[in-house]
């Protein structure tokens, strides 16, 4: 397996979570996450080839962007996160 498909299938699995479990939309809904994962797996195996820093360095942004950034309904993961933990309170 490449270096960069386990990071970007942990980004897909944490975005499809964060979609269907914290804000509340059908799994058939999220269903675009688990393809567009496959294609950017599949792009990034085939960059690697090329460029492995490369290709390595785009999943871990790719997964530090997902977890920061709030898609257009939701919260973001980092948020979720927060708020179910308790670590989210206004002093």
């Amino acid at each position: 397996m490449a270096r960069s498909t386990s990071v970007i299938v942990a980004v897909g699995a944490m975005s499809y979570g964060n979609d269907v479990i914290f804000n509340g939309q059908p799994p058939s809904a999220a269903l675009p996450v688990i393809v567009g994962t496959g294609i950017a797996a599949t792009l990034l195996y085939g960059l690697e080839k090329v460029n492995p820093e490369l290709a390595v360095g785009i999943a871990w942004i790719a997964l530090v962007t997902m977890a920061l950034i709030p898609p257009k309904q939701g919260n973001s993961l980092v948020t979720n996160l927060l708020n179910v933990t308790g670590y989210n309170k206004k002093a």
